[in-house]
C-alpha cells in the first residue's frame, strides 16, 4: 500500500460514490466498505462507514460521516485524456446529475470536483513560444468542457 493515499469525507453515500467512480475508470473497484464498530463524534457504533477503493490503481480512503467541510476547488482530481473521445466519455460519466464548469472542470452529484485534462494540453501550455501557449490557454479559458481540435486550432495560430 502507498505512504500516500487520498482520503475523502463524505457527509453519507460514501460506498456509493466508490462505486460509481469504479463503474467509470478501468482498473478500479471498491476494495472493502466497514462500518467503524465504535461510537465516533460523528454518530453511533455502525453508523460510519469506512469505504476503501481504487481508481485506476491508485487506492482511495473515503468515510460516509456526517457533515463536516464540503468538497471545494482546492482539491480536485485530473484526469489526463489520450484523446477527444476519452474526455467526452469521461465528461459524460462525472458530469451526469453534477455540475459542468469552466475550463474543463466538473463537480460531480456527490460534489467532487473534477479535472477532465488532454494530456496534449500540458504540452502545449510549455511551448517555448510564449505567444502559442497564450493562444492556447486564452482559448482554453473561454470553453466549459475542453476541446483538443479547438485547442490545437488555437496552438496553430
Amino acid at each position: 500500500m502507498p505512504n500516500i493515499i487520498p482520503n475523502l469525507w463524505y457527509a453519507d453515500n460514501a460506498d456509493e460514490a466508490a462505486a460509481f467512480y469504479a463503474s467509470i475508470f478501468p482498473d478500479s473497484k471498491v476494495d472493502a466498505v466497514t462500518a467503524l464498530p465504535a461510537d465516533t463524534p460523528s454518530g453511533p457504533a455502525g453508523s460510519v462507514k469506512v469505504v476503501e477503493f481504487t481508481l485506476m490503481g491508485q487506492p482511495f480512503l473515503a468515510f460516509s460521516a456526517g457533515p463536516l467541510d464540503a468538497f471545494t476547488h482546492a482539491v480536485s482530481f485530473a484526469v489526463m485524456c489520450d484523446d477527444q473521445a476519452e474526455i467526452d466519455r469521461y465528461w459524460a460519466a462525472l458530469s451526469d446529475g453534477g455540475a459542468p464548469q469552466q475550463c474543463g472542470w466538473l463537480k460531480d452529484r456527490y460534489g467532487l470536483y473534477w479535472q477532465i485534462v488532454p494530456r496534449v494540453l500540458g504540452e502545449m501550455m510549455k511551448d517555448k513560444d510564449r505567444a502559442k501557449a497564450k493562444r492556447v490557454a486564452e482559448a482554453m479559458l473561454k470553453m466549459v468542457k475542453l476541446d483538443i481540435a479547438g485547442l490545437k486550432k488555437a496552438y496553430e495560430g
